[in-house]
């Protein structure tokens, strides 16, 4: 059966598909990055007292990828993509990396594997199979970034004809510039720290349902429906680690994609040294 993208098979859970999607990424730079060199020793790769704007200035190059096509040889209404996502020039692995993992953050729910590995496979597919009104955008940006550490958040946004509404979704990179992988939660973890991050999280989660005016108007309700979830998609930033959820995960569409940011004060005993500023 020919895949196609209609809302006669819905997208699948954007939460469901990250686990596979990391677990190839991780794989997929352990193989780009075998023969990287082991980088030297240092006391935190996160600087202390210094804001992004000050450390992006020795972070890694990058350059723009911006298009925004509509189906080819199309009159009336035309599916359309969008894509602004970045290139890193002399860093092969992470711009492959990237344009890899914004292509594979699409799909439909059903189990037939992507036929398509990039943005301009997936693209050349979906012009293929995509319904008149779909809708498709993909974004990369860099949230933080410092001579050691390029942080990225990966968006996606699909629209499928008849929906009610669109599907989006957001993957961290947390990319370690020296060793040129990308670090999972257990490479920054100390051993023994998920159940210290599991309660730092459960604190920021109550701090973000405090917050929340839905969710104060009948508290246990709002648990019940919607309770805590722990997650791995996390962003080292100059002021604390950031946890972003999918739509739905936390919360009801209306609440868009929750954000629930840990001081790093709170995981001091949870990282490994390394990841924890001198002055947080």
């Amino acid at each position: 059966m020919t895949e196609s993208f209609s809302m006669a098979r819905s997208p699948l859970s954007p939460t469901a598909l990250r686990l596979s999607r990391m677990a190839t990424l991780l794989a997929c730079t352990a193989l780009l990055s075998a023969c990287a060199s082991k980088p030297s020793e240092v006391i935190s790769l996160i600087p202390a007292d210094q804001v992004d704007a000050q450390t992006r200035k020795d972070g890694l190059f990058s350059q723009p990828v911006k298009f925004e096509r509509k189906k080819p040889e199309c009159s009336g209404e035309c599916a359309s993509l969008k894509v602004e996502s970045l290139a890193f020039p002399g860093n092969g692995t992470l711009t492959q990396l990237v344009d890899h993992a914004l292509a594979t953050m699409t799909g439909t729910g059903d189990s037939t594997p992507q036929a398509y590995q990039t943005i301009a496979e997936f693209e050349a597919h979906y012009w293929r199979t995509a319904a008149p009104r779909d809708e498709v955008i993909l974004e990369a940006k860099t949230v933080y970034r410092n001579r050691n550490l390029t942080v990225l958040e990966l968006n996606s946004y699909q629209y499928f004809t008849g929906a009610a509404h669109g599907i989006s979704a957001t993957q961290y990179l947390n990319w370690d510039n020296q060793r040129k992988r990308v670090l999972s939660l257990d490479d920054v973890l100390a051993p023994g720290g998920r159940e210290t991050y599991l309660q730092a999280l459960r604190q920021a989660h109550a701090a973000w349902l405090a917050g929340n005016k839905e969710a104060q108007e009948d508290p246990a309700g709002y648990r019940r429906l919607w309770p805590f979830q722990a997650s791995d998609n996390f962003a080292l930033t100059d002021k604390g680690v950031v946890v972003k959820y999918d739509a739905y995960a936390l919360a009801p569409y209306s609440a868009g994609q929750p954000e629930l940011r840990i001081p790093y004060s709170a995981l001091r005993s949870a990282l490994r040294p390394e990841f924890v500023p001198a002055a947080s």
